[in-house]
């Protein structure tokens, strides 16, 4: 690996560079050795992009910078149409399975002191971006060290995404740009603060739940608070769509399909004696079962406009969908877990929990099989919470390697595994 982004004189890691894990399957062709002599590079272009975010549908350095790395490795990257995304074939073959990792971050403010500190006012790398696209460039150029010596069987595809934090989001963009043509199979991770570094989460089925936005406005004769009889009463009707709709929907919906709706915004008039004529609120509905995702939209309607019935006021509701529930694939799921496995060792594996978080990972998962994983970034004897989406948000940068080992091992494993 050739680069221009070194570490600051003075600077060091934030941790010693992993060694290959006791139990672990090396590397072919010596890149354990690579790898290890590329750490503190793979470092520098973390904190550059760290120090240096892009929000969602701007990711236009990020993305240059990328495929600036890529060409130099004597690989031909190509970026998508509108210039914030990269998307890079390394090897030959019919058979193509494909990387991503997403590039954009979070319109938070990047509350740590430390020497990578974000220099764009109120955005910051909070969810873990920035190493999920050092991970792929790290397994790009591994891999590119391969196909040069004619040792990689097979073709894989680097997908650098934008915009996975915003509705509508990113991965349309990849499909559209033939991000998937020919692809058999696609993998992620995903960071994970809540395993320690050097341990990855792994789960076949559910894994992230769909996650929609609903908004309810209700209208209806508003007056004055002496004489409620006479106005439709908002703010009650209001309060009927807040508890009664989602008590509603756990009745209405099998208790295994994992919905979660949850209000987030109300609103309703300004003075305290004075009944609106007109008030909102506003939420997510989140889905772990497909089918109980589609099925959403019109239930929660109904719901609404049954629970307003009787009040006198009339409702609109607004749903918007968002993205769909990742669903890993069941071989695939199996695929990475030995991978990691190999790269790791086997101790280091664990179950990933489900989470009600929404990732547009999910869209890929709709065309062919795959599966994203969890990597464990937490520091460990650390006393501090963290969790992603907060602007206080680190990792413990040997995550870096472990990623790109798990990473190297699951593209040729399923180069190997053949169809599914």
């Amino acid at each position: 690996m050739t680069s221009a982004l070194t570490l600051p004189s003075g600077s060091h890691l934030a941790s010693s560079w992993p060694e290959t894990p006791p139990g672990a399957d090396p590397l072919p062709g010596q890149l354990d050795r690579w790898l290890a002599s590329r750490g503190a590079e793979l470092v520098a272009v973390r904190r550059h992009i760290h120090a240096h975010p892009e929000l969602s549908n701007q990711e236009f350095e990020t993305a240059a910078l990328i495929a600036r790395e890529l060409a130099v490795a004597g690989l031909t990257p190509r970026f998508l149409p509108k210039g914030n995304g990269v998307i890079c074939d390394i090897g030959e073959g019919d058979r193509v399975v494909a990387l991503r990792a997403d590039l954009d971050a979070l319109p938070l403010p990047d509350l740590k002191d430390v020497s990578y500190r974000s220099t764009v006012e109120n955005v910051a790398h909070a969810c873990g971006h920035d190493v999920h696209t050092t991970v792929l460039l790290g397994v790009g150029l591994a891999l590119a060290q391969l196909a040069e010596r004619g040792e990689l069987p097979g073709r894989i595809r680097l997908l650098f995404q934008p915009a996975e934090e915003t509705v509508p989001s990113g991965a349309p963009q990849v499909i559209a740009a033939g991000g998937l043509k020919d692809v058999s199979a696609i993998y992620a991770l995903h960071c994970y603060p809540q395993l320690p570094v050097g341990l990855v989460g792994v789960r076949s089925g559910p894994f992230t739940a769909a996650a929609d936005t609903v908004e309810v406005t209700l209208t209806g004769r508003g007056g004055h608070t002496a004489r409620p009889h006479l106005t439709a009463d908002l703010v009650h009707a209001l309060g009927r769509v807040i508890v009664d709709v989602p008590a509603l929907l756990d009745r209405r919906v099998d208790p295994r399909a994992g919905i979660s709706m949850v209000w987030g915004r109300v609103h309703a008039g300004e003075a305290y004696n004075a009944i609106p004529g007109e008030g909102s609120v506003k939420g997510t509905v989140r889905v772990l079962n497909r089918d109980a995702w589609r099925e959403a939209p019109d239930l929660i309607t109904q719901l609404v406009k049954d629970v307003v019935a009787g009040t006198g006021a009339t409702a609109e509701v607004t749903y918007s969908r968002g993205v769909p529930p990742v669903i890993n694939d069941r071989m695939a799921s199996a695929i990475i877990a030995g991978a990691a496995g190999a790269a790791l060792g086997p101790d280091r594996v664990v179950e990933a929990e489900i989470s009600m978080g929404g990732e547009d990972f999910a869209f890929y998962l709709e065309q062919v099989p795959g599966a994203m994983i969890r990597l464990g970034t937490g520091i460990p004897g650390s006393d501090v919470r963290v969790d992603i989406h907060q602007g206080s948000f680190d990792v413990d940068e040997r995550a870096i390697g472990y990623g790109v080992r798990v990473m190297v091992h699951t593209a040729l494993a399923a180069l190997a595994a053949g169809a599914f």
